[in-house]
């Protein structure tokens, strides 16, 4: 869950009791005015009525005073619009307490034919509170919601700020992120964009010694095969044609191995099905005895990934089969999801991972043919898409799996 998701969950919980409290709270409040002006009314009726029932109108008016109770002379009005809250009747007299439609609570009191009816002023100034109770939770929720308005604002350019670092991890090193405050976001901001300019000034001078050193190695290379054709057969031709052919093959290998790395070249994915991959992988090889090499089909799977790319992988772990095997054919078998290579030989005398790394190779092939990046380069492959290598020796044989499924 994102940040500003769990903000909004948060706000959401955080509103939804606010709403609550405050309907409890103006439930709990009605109902407690309600219970003591009820009992306030019940405590004075009978005095009042005493009154009342007298003819007192001097001390009647005088306690009613006293009381802060103020006479209505409008009765119809509130009877038509008021529920009763409590009635005491008798043969000559009734009292009842009556709730009026805006909240307000009366006093009613009839005795033959003189009726009163009253209401205590002092509840004006308690409704007046609870008011202003209500309208402080009302501001507190309102609160409440320009602080969660305000984090969203805040927090949502780290959204913008994800998606920029991703799609410059993912290749676009030109990308800047425009600074929309001066906080501590805003920082992160500024520092990420000197980060990326120093990473891609970084890039573009590796790309630029990269494309020096191919164009300075190829333009030897190449004269130097020309001149070597020129020289007489002999066992020292050999060797040196050897040498720079592997010398060609190392510099292709290291450019690819460099390019993965810095994300510069991006992978063109597409099915298609493992024949085609092992047939695209062979025809790299240039094998001139068809017969090292035995090919095994018992699954035609399909996949989904870059042939180029992923032909150049299963092509290194055919090479390196076919220079370090003791015996021929290798074999190349697709079965479950992965391209198995078996090559007859000595175990590899350290973990595979050693091997993964550039320019390393074995102590017992020191002297033979290799020079440390077919390995290297085929992880880097598998890893831009997310497939596996694995390794196993099984009774003199080596077996080297790519596995199509991460």
């Amino acid at each position: 869950m994102s940040i500003i998701h769990k903000v909004i969950f948060l706000f959401i919980i955080s509103f939804s009791l606010m709403i609550f409290v405050s309907y409890k709270t103006n439930k709990l409040t009605q109902s407690t005015i309600e219970k003591l002006l009820k009992e306030k009314y019940i405590q004075v009726s009978d005095e009042l009525f005493t009154y009342l029932s007298n003819n007192d109108t001097t001390n009647l008016q005088k306690k009613l005073t006293e009381l802060n109770f103020k006479i209505i002379e409008d009765k119809k009005h509130y009877f038509d619009s008021s529920r009763v809250l409590y009635k005491y009747e008798t043969e000559l007299s009734t009292i009842k307490i009556l709730k009026h439609e805006d909240d307000t609570y009366l006093l009613y009191m009839h005795y033959l034919d003189d009726e009163l009816l009253v209401m205590d002023g002092s509840q004006n100034a308690i409704f007046k509170d609870k008011e202003f109770l209500n309208a402080m939770i009302l501001a507190d929720i309102m609160i409440l919601i320009i602080l969660c308005l305000i984090i969203l604002k805040m927090i949502y350019p780290l959204k913008e700020i994800s998606k920029s670092i991703k799609k410059f991890g993912d290749g676009n090193y030109g990308l800047r992120i425009k600074a929309v405050s001066n906080d501590e976001i805003g920082e992160v901001s500024k520092t990420f964009n000197a980060m990326a300019l120093n990473i891609e000034e970084l890039i573009t001078s590796r790309q630029r010694l990269l494309r020096d050193i191919g164009h300075e190695l190829k333009t030897p290379i190449s004269k130097s095969k020309l001149a070597i054709e020129m020289i007489e057969e002999s066992k020292y031709k050999k060797i040196l044609k050897k040498a720079l052919s592997q010398m060609d093959e190392m510099t292709n290998e290291l450019l690819y191995i460099e390019k993965l790395s810095a994300n510069q070249h991006k992978l063109n994915f597409k099915k298609f099905n493992c024949e085609t991959l092992i047939s695209e992988s062979l025809s790299k090889l240039f094998i001139e005895d068809e017969t090292s090499v035995e090919v095994l089909i018992e699954s035609n799977f399909e996949m989904y990934a870059d042939l180029s790319y992923l032909s150049i992988a299963l092509k290194n772990l055919i090479d390196n089969g076919l220079k370090y095997t003791t015996q021929k054919p290798i074999f190349i078998i697709a079965k479950d999801k992965k391209i198995v290579v078996e090559s007859k030989g000595e175990k590899i005398d350290k973990p595979l991972e050693f091997y993964c790394e550039a320019f390393t190779q074995g102590d017992h092939s020191r002297s033979s043919e290799g020079y440390g990046l077919g390995l290297s380069l085929v992880k880097r492959i598998l890893e831009k898409h997310k497939f596996t290598l694995s390794y196993q020796y099984n009774d003199g044989w080596n077996l080297f799996a790519i596995h199509m499924e991460a």
